[in-house]
């Protein structure tokens, strides 16, 4: 005879797999930075490896020679090339009943709501969490790469195993407020003095020919002097934007958005050129239904819901962080 415990079972993974793609959407409305990232395609699928690797161009041909007749020529190879390697982080959820509830809630209209609201709440769970993860300085164990770690306050750090302490061209940009990078003195930042003082230089540092950042992330405090200092000349980018749950101005090239609450710092701009950053995941832990599991000792079931990735980035220099 089936137990309710298989009849819950087969409800949470058949439809979760039949909505899988709408519930990891679910996922990134709850945030900014990922819900533009899974629009502009700044994702990537791997199918394996031992860590995540992002080929790197560091250096220019050495051997560019102005010569005249017969002089030598230069034909000593050229190292140019290097990799950041990144290692796969893992993230679980449990979809839990115990078989207390599954039968309690049997008939199949009340079965059916226990399973999505186990999953509602499952995602909701990822998305609450993996908000902070991205934002992180991934010092916890296990945690992901965080825009903290790969755009730091400092401009410094090991990246995917570079030291930018050793390796200038590892290091991202800063704008500080304190010590501004095109020189003079502090700037307090305002409606007044937030676009042209403050932005401008950090923008025009990170242009390089037509490659400029495409998204500018702000914290809600940075994000009012923004908006209001764009009062009369006010411009809003597409309107999918406001369809995907946010509101996007935009400065030059670049959407900006504001996504305070989500685990950006206070006071925090991130200018950033996704080009070369990436949201990696392996294909068989995509937020992925793993098999039931019943404890032997309880009366329940288990049912593992997997992720695996990291996030990675192949250029520094080319992102920036405004701050204080």
């Amino acid at each position: 005879m089936a137990s309710p415990n298989a009849i819950f079972t087969e409800l949470v993974t058949t439809t979760f797999r039949k909505h899988r793609t709408k519930l990891a959407d679910n996922v990134t409305k709850n945030n900014a930075l990922l819900t533009w990232m899974k629009r502009n395609n700044t994702t990537r699928t791997e199918d394996g490896g031992l860590t995540i690797v992002e080929p790197l161009e560091y250096a220019e041909n050495t051997t560019y020679q102005r010569y005249s007749g017969f002089d030598i020529l230069n034909t000593q190879q050229s190292d140019v090339f290097t990799a950041a390697e990144f290692p796969w982080m893992q993230i679980a959820l449990n979809v839990v009943a115990s078989g207390r509830e599954l039968r309690i809630n049997s008939g199949s209209a009340r079965i059916i709501n226990l399973a999505k609201s186990r999953l509602t709440n499952a995602m909701n769970t990822f998305a609450n969490q993996f908000s902070a993860d991205i934002y992180s300085t991934g010092s916890l164990t296990n945690q992901i790469n965080g825009l903290q770690a790969l755009v730091a306050d400092s401009g410094q750090g090991t990246v995917g195993g570079i030291d930018s302490a050793t390796y200038s061209f590892w290091r991202n940009t800063v704008q500080s407020a304190a010590a501004p990078l095109q020189g003079g003195g502090a700037i307090t930042v305002s409606e007044t003095t937030i676009e042209n003082d403050f932005m401008l230089p950090l923008w025009m540092e990170l242009t390089r020919g037509n490659d400029t950042p495409d998204l500018i992330v702000m914290s809600n405090d940075y994000y009012r002097f923004f908006e209001k200092s764009q009062t009369s000349l006010k411009r809003y980018t597409r309107a999918t934007e406001a369809q995907a749950g946010f509101e996007s101005l935009a400065y030059k090239t670049a959407d900006v958005v504001f996504d305070g609450g989500s685990g950006i710092p206070s006071s925090r701009m991130y200018f950033l050129n996704t080009k070369y950053i990436k949201l990696c995941v392996h294909r068989d832990a995509n937020l992925t239904v793993q098999e039931q599991m019943q404890p032997s000792n309880q009366d329940g079931v288990v049912l593992p819901i997997l992720w695996m990735g990291n996030l990675t980035i192949s250029n520094r220099k080319l992102q920036g962080v405004a701050r204080p």
